[in-house]
């Protein structure tokens, strides 16, 4: 593993760490409802340490499995009083077919990290803008890009009663490389529908939609369409929050995959 990955992923765990830090203490009573609603906020006041397994087949990979494993953790920061910092980062480990049967490439992907300035007390449109960055820490020559990319980040949203809608936007450019093709110009739009129905549970609409700007005619842009479900519940007294998503790509480029299923689990940390 080289050095950039061997350092953010020395950050991520000192997140980790402050998260369980935070554990030992003994918390009151949590209206997981209301704390679902947080959940779904990307900028909201949650230290919430998600694992996304994604699990990718058919399409392009036939019977065989693409797994994405997603280390995404999220952790607020107050700038003033009326400013909020909010520090996402998404480490990726990645294990796909190899080119004998039975044979498994893994590795770390390229490492992505958000900053978002957020109100600290938002009114009915809740909003969040700042920079993002990709960092080329891929430890296996199969995820390699080389790229050191940055751009633009958004997040609006709105909350309704049992509702809550919005969206994330984000805009990565290769500034620096050093790997030669590929380079990053990715594009990532996750509009975001949740519908909760009370003691935790809600009905999940987040598909992520990704377009690379460098690919050929007619094979930029991914698509999925699909739904899930989450929970917001206690565990041993800790706030953690589960979903089971199903999406299909009715857009893809040639050899991607066709169906993902998505399965999370973060422990939270309410402040």
């Amino acid at each position: 593993m080289n050095r950039i990955a061997v350092t953010l992923l020395a950050l991520a765990l000192l997140v980790a760490g402050a998260g369980l830090g935070l554990a030992q203490e003994s918390h009151p009573a949590v209206d997981v409802t209301a704390l679902a609603k947080k959940t779904q906020n990307p900028v909201g006041d949650v230290i919430s340490l998600p694992f996304q397994f994604n699990f990718n087949n058919g399409g392009g990979l036939g019977d065989q499995t693409f797994f994405n494993l997603n280390f995404q953790p999220v952790a607020p920061a107050r700038l003033t009083p009326k400013w909020s910092l909010i520090v996402r980062a998404i480490v990726p480990f990645n294990s796909v077919p190899g080119g004998t049967p039975g044979e498994r490439i893994k590795g770390v992907g390229d490492i992505q990290a958000q900053l978002y300035v957020t109100p600290t007390r938002p009114g009915k449109l809740i909003w969040g803008v700042g920079p993002v960055f990709s960092f080329p820490t891929a430890t296996n020559a199969a995820f390699e890009t080389g790229s050191w990319a940055a751009g633009p980040g958004v997040v609006a949203l709105t909350m309704t009663g049992p509702w809550v809608i919005g969206g994330l936007m984000n805009q990565f450019w290769n500034y620096s490389d050093h790997g030669g093709d590929p380079e990053v110009n990715l594009f990532v739009f996750q509009p975001f529908v949740n519908y909760n129905f009370g003691k935790g549970w809600a009905l999940s609409f987040a598909p992520l939609l990704t377009a690379n700007w460098d690919a050929a005619d007619g094979q930029e842009w991914t698509v999925p369409l699909g739904l899930g479900i989450t929970r917001t519940t206690m565990f041993n007294k800790r706030p953690m929050n589960l979903a089971l998503q199903y999406y299909a790509n009715v857009e893809r480029p040639d050899g991607a995959a066709s169906n993902q299923l998505r399965i999370v689990f973060a422990p939270l940390y309410p402040k």
